[in-house]
């Protein structure tokens, strides 16, 4: 199967059908609004089998990852299809004698996302979904990985009733994805940009909208740190940043990349953590028995190699893995296990991106605190402990958007729904 490769020419006509279609969307009943964006979550979850295999063997992750992530996506769409009916200005009494405020909220425009392939179904239902919500348009540009996926939710979206225009897709190759970006954020009828990916070209985006101040949101890179003190919960420490290290194969921006554990019960959890790490089953995400699917491009397997071989070189020792798998001619690679990572190594500063666990010692709470936030990125935080105290201390000295207190992927997944949906849904109107 093929998919149009549209470059920067391709781009106004879209953007104006975008433009047409939202002059009359914008005008749909709030109600209409919504029950359009439940059909589409209905239609989502219909065809979840079909949707599942697609996304399988577009990203390489495991069927259960693939339902998985339909079920968190799908969160969305149901999220914003009662915030549809949601939307409320206010009124209030200034300074002024026999005088009032009103504030009204209405839908920017168009607006555009750019996403990332990692989880293309999470990336289109919750900026889609707000966007829709709110009586705007978008047009998306899929990352070359995985357009299927992505066009299929615009099907759907089609069958649940959306107008021609609302939602409008551009798939292009990896050549051409920097003009047509660019065309994208640059074009006056663009409203707000939403872009999901690399904090380098993160740093692009951003400098493109600020020529016209266009409003952009961006979601970039990650270095997460995860805290494990000595008193913490060793079964529920293991159980949440397992799942979180390996969910699609460490290719995720909130994923663990930094696990420091308190000295006290460092070696304990490393020999816990190696012995799970040895069950892993890597293969094609199809398969049955697999638990761990490749990593979904080349680049991933270069990456992964240069940051072990740095490590390795400056003196950390690898515990296990650390190679290429040669299967299928997959982009295979093992799970990882290093420790005595030290800072001037790539792999302390850089989001690693793949199946590459790194673990580091540390003795006090401020030592790892210092630690932790020694990063450029901060998108996300974990730590465990059953100290109280120590708890309020970390919420409030970790700095990172997000902090998941004695929890990984599941508590993650809701402040990552709503507090980046809210951000999101407020710069979708102009007041």
């Amino acid at each position: 199967m093929e998919c149009p490769t549209n470059d920067a020419s391709d781009v106004d006509d879209a953007v104006r059908s975008s433009q047409e279609c939202f002059e009359s969307y914008r005008k749909i009943s709030p109600r209409a609004r919504a029950q359009m964006l439940f059909k589409w979550d209905a239609l989502i979850r219909e065809n979840r089998e079909d949707i599942a295999t697609i996304l399988v063997y577009e990203t390489g992750k495991p069927r259960a990852e693939a339902y998985g992530e339909i079920d968190y996506s799908t969160g969305f769409t149901w999220w914003f299809a009662g915030e549809a009916e949601r939307i409320q200005g206010s009124v209030f009494t200034p300074a002024l004698p026999d005088r009032r405020v009103f504030t009204i909220k209405q839908p920017l425009g168009v607006a555009a996302a750019l996403v990332p392939w990692n989880f293309p179904i999470a990336m289109i239902l919750r900026k889609a979904g707000a966007a829709l919500a709110a009586g705007c348009t978008m047009i998306v540009k899929p990352s070359p990985e995985t357009p299927l996926t992505v066009l299929t939710l615009a099907y759907l979206a089609d069958k649940a009733g959306f107008p021609k225009g609302a939602l409008n897709i551009l798939t292009t190759d990896l050549d051409k994805t920097p003009e047509l970006s660019e065309a994208l954020c640059r074009h006056p009828l663009v409203k707000k940009v939403s872009f999901t990916g690399s904090t380098r070209v993160g740093k692009l985006v951003a400098k493109i909208c600020s020529d016209n101040l266009k409003k952009v949101t961006l979601e970039l890179g990650g270095n997460c740190p995860v805290l494990i003190f000595d008193d913490a919960n060793i079964d529920q420490a293991m159980g949440q940043i397992f799942a979180l290290k390996y969910r699609h194969a460490g290719q995720a921006c909130i994923t663990a990349n930094r696990i420091y554990v308190q000295s006290g019960i460092f070696d304990k959890f490393l020999a816990r953590w190696n012995e799970e790490s040895k069950k892993i089953v890597v293969g094609h995400g199809s398969d049955k028995s697999t638990t761990m699917g490749p990593v979904t491009t080349p680049r991933g397997i270069e990456k992964a190699l240069a940051l072990v071989n740095d490590a390795k070189s400056k003196g950390a020792t690898i515990h296990m893995g650390g190679n290429k798998v040669s299967k299928d001619g997959g982009y295979f690679f093992e799970p990882t296990v290093i420790t005595g990572v030290t800072p001037e190594m790539d792999i302390a500063q850089e989001e690693i991106f793949a199946p590459v666990c790194t673990f580091l010692k540390f003795d006090t709470e401020e030592e790892a605190v210092k630690a932790a936030n020694d990063t450029s990125m901060g998108l996300a935080s974990y730590c465990f402990t059953k100290n109280v105290d120590r708890l309020w201390r970390l919420f409030e000295n970790l700095e990172a958007g997000m902090i998941g207190l004695n929890t990984g992927k599941h508590l993650l997944m809701q402040y990552s729904c709503q507090s980046y949906i809210s951000h999101v849904y407020r710069e979708l109107f102009s007041c």
